[in-house]
């Protein structure tokens, strides 16, 4: 009964990545524990974060602020105070979060992991895992079809 339950435990925690687990590579922020990580939403991050992101997933400007709920006259001033809202910092990293599964589903392959995330899902009712990602809930439930994809359960 025990070892059933660890079994459980272990797969359930072993849906979403930790911050050491590379996600945060995706930002330029390695080797960040998740209380660093905290801190460093807790300020906002540079710009110079977004600028990383947009350059190791190859996602146009334009797709990520629609990602992270930043309207493009907004990014532009970001861009120009060079530092992210808590709030928009938080989404950046959930961004982050969900593409790094999506790019481990698909073997480290960014540009099949772009595709797919761009592409309706019928496991998300025909929404692209981008669009159901825009939401905590939603990024969540774009990381639990991931695993189970990844464990080659239908979905």
């Amino acid at each position: 009964m025990i070892r059933k339950t660890l079994q459980v435990a272990e797969t359930a925690l072993s849906r979403y990545p930790s911050a050491d687990e590379g996600f945060a590579d995706l930002l330029g922020l390695s080797a960040q524990s998740t209380i660093k990580l905290v801190a460093a939403i807790d300020e906002g991050f540079s710009y110079s974060v977004f600028d990383h992101f947009q350059r190791e997933t190859g996602f146009p400007a334009t797709t990520l602020a629609e990602l992270i709920q930043v309207p493009v006259r907004t990014l532009h001033r970001r861009r120009a105070e060079r530092r992210f809202s808590p709030e928009e910092s938080d989404r950046l990293l959930r961004a982050a979060r969900v593409t790094f599964l999506a790019r481990r589903l698909f073997e480290g392959n960014m540009a099949e992991a772009r595709q797919w995330l761009a592409d309706p899902q019928p496991a998300l009712k025909g929404a692209t895992p981008l669009a159901f990602a825009r939401t905590d809930i939603g990024a969540r439930e774009v990381e639990a079809l991931i695993g189970r994809l990844e464990h080659g359960v239908p979905s």
